[in-house]
């Protein structure tokens, strides 16, 4: 009798151990308020639409924006169609800081803009320019000294920066002519209804968070905002940091991972979830600055169905 009286306990603490269980795992779920969707980038036809939705992917961002608005329309109506969204337009690279290059790149970019209208896209990844050539710090070396109101870089390490004055020199000058030239495209955003997401991609500029928010927030302007790529900044500073700084500026993310060496200096790019990336934190930065849009694959050497098993687990918290 009381072995089965224990029997019986043991399996009522077993079935509230389980109920505990279930009730923690959906807490957990449940936790963020946010809504983040998942998205590969790929080409708006059918084929590869179909491919990423029976994958578990919800949209896509393409990286075709030499088209016309009519063109990108049909890509919109066929990934409607198969209930899937066309969420952003990859442009890349512009070079703002090329005086015999600025307006062909500026006509592009709205070329790009229009076409971004006929997707259905929110937003537009540009990337103003690229400097290099001269010599400059590593990534681990940077310690940044800049006016907070003109974004005018000073220092770029402790002491000495008279190896480094042609860098600063060009990054002052990048940056003067990367605000002309998006200033002058605003007034195509607006009327398209598209934000410029402005993203630094290894172009040697804008290598720490809050130097990079300073850039974006003295446009002060809706229509331009950051495009944050979680990997890319891996080895100038954590990536929580660059979202805490950046804070809701951020309008859409790239997703893929960099796993630092032991030192933690330089390193290489690997699959999300495999390198230095905190992702559950990163989550909860996301969550605590309100994000609700789109994650971005930007990756490639797995079986969609990982990327997408993946890109879960990171919505997830996990």
């Amino acid at each position: 009798m009381n072995q089965n009286v224990t029997r019986r306990e043991m399996l009522a603490a077993a079935a509230a151990a389980g109920v505990g269980l279930w009730t923690a795992g959906h807490a957990r779920a449940a936790e963020f308020k946010t809504t983040i969707h998942k998205a590969m980038i790929d080409s708006p036809t059918e084929p590869a639409l179909k491919k990423l939705k029976d994958a578990g992917f919800e949209g896509i961002e393409t990286n075709q924006w030499n088209v016309t608005p009519e063109q990108a329309a049909k890509g919109r109506k066929i990934a409607e169609k198969l209930g899937m969204k066309i969420h952003s337009v990859l442009f890349g690279w512009a070079n703002f800081n090329q005086k015999d290059r600025v307006e062909k790149d500026v006509a592009n970019v709205e070329k790009a803009l229009h076409a971004c209208k006929g997707y259905g896209a929110s937003a537009l990844l540009l990337v103003p320019c690229l400097i290099g050539g001269m010599p400059m710090p590593k990534a681990w070396e940077f310690e940044l000294d800049f006016d907070p109101k003109t974004g005018k870089l000073n220092r770029v390490v402790a002491g000495d920066n008279s190896k480094y004055e042609a860098y600063i020199k060009a990054q002052n000058e990048a940056t003067a002519a990367s605000r002309k030239a998006v200033r002058r495209l605003i007034p195509t955003a607006e009327k398209t209804g598209v934000i410029i997401a402005l993203e630094n991609v290894w172009n040697n500029l804008w290598v720490k968070p809050a130097f990079f928010a300073q850039f974006i927030n003295s446009f002060r302007n809706r229509w331009v905002q950051c495009y944050f790529d979680i990997g890319n900044h891996v080895k100038y500073a954590p990536a929580e940091e660059w979202i805490r700084a950046l804070g809701k500026t951020i309008v859409k993310l790239h997703v893929k991972d960099f796993k630092l060496n032991p030192n933690g200096q330089d390193g290489n790019f690997v699959h999300p979830r495999d390198g230095s990336v905190d992702w559950p934190l990163v989550r909860q930065e996301l969550e605590k600055i309100g994000y609700n849009d789109w994650m971005t694959i930007e990756d490639g050497g797995l079986e969609l169905e990982e990327f997408s098993r993946r890109l879960d687990l990171i919505v997830a918290g996990k």
